[in-house]
């Protein structure tokens, strides 16, 4: 009878556990830790629209920066975690979160890898190149553009002050975590003839390579054997 309760008991857990795992997946995108699954590498997913201060339509697409902080935080201070792969399909969002996520990134002593999947427009280029090192797949498209703005634009001086120093803070960070100079970045950013009705640069996978935004074109398996082979180098 007892081994009968103990069973039962078991598949409740089991229940229990894939459930619990099933909406760690659903709601971060991340492999949740109590699961079968067991690995010394966080994989951290930034997907659609980078969700910042204002809350996004429910029909968006997007991954909220006050999901990531603490499992950036978890990648520094769990000694079980031994690197980062950070998967990114971005078209961008909120240029203040994007930079804390990548000010963080940039900001962890474990070795860490980026890959650009689909598309890694706009801020997700500051994630990508916040990483240690960084891959990009082949079919891969990322987006160098000015800053934009929504909502009322009071145009005085100061407005458009504070936008090109915040167009600066962007261009400064890609420039200091890549091997892109700051000139090509700006002429590309400004660019008027690349993209139709819009201004900015539309860069395929080589592209980004080609003027060394991004350190190499790769596979899922390329950014995993990099990450231990830099774990193994650490360690």
């Amino acid at each position: 009878m007892n081994d009968e309760k103990e069973k039962d008991k078991g598949r409740d857990d089991c229940g229990k556990n894939q459930g619990e795992a099933a909406d760690i997946i659903k709601e971060l995108g991340l492999l949740a830790s109590g699961s079968n699954f067991k690995s010394d590498v966080q994989y951290i997913n930034i997907i659609g629209s980078i969700e910042g201060h204002s809350v996004l339509p429910q029909d968006n697409k997007t991954t909220k920066y006050e999901h990531l902080i603490p499992e950036l935080i978890a990648v520094e201070e769990n000694p079980e975690i031994k690197g980062l792969l950070l998967v990114l399909n971005t078209v961008g969002g909120d240029v203040e979160a994007g930079l804390a996520l990548s000010e963080l990134v940039a900001g962890i002593s474990k070795p860490t890898v980026s890959l650009v999947l689909g598309g890694g427009h706009s801020i997700g280029i500051p994630l990508a190149v916040s990483a240690d090192y960084s891959f990009v797949a082949k079919t891969a498209t990322m987006t160098l553009h000015p800053i934009r703005t929504s909502g009322t634009l009071i145009t005085a001086e100061p407005t458009f002050e504070y936008m090109k120093k915040t167009q600066e803070r962007v261009v400064n960070f890609i420039v200091e975590h890549s091997g892109a100079s700051k000139e090509d970045i700006e002429e590309k950013m400004n660019c008027t003839d690349n993209m139709a009705n819009d201004v900015g640069t539309l860069l395929f996978g080589p592209d980004a390579v080609e003027m060394g935004l991004i350190d190499s074109l790769g596979t899922l398996t390329n950014a995993l054997g990099k990450l231990r082979a830099m774990i193994k180098e650490k360690n």
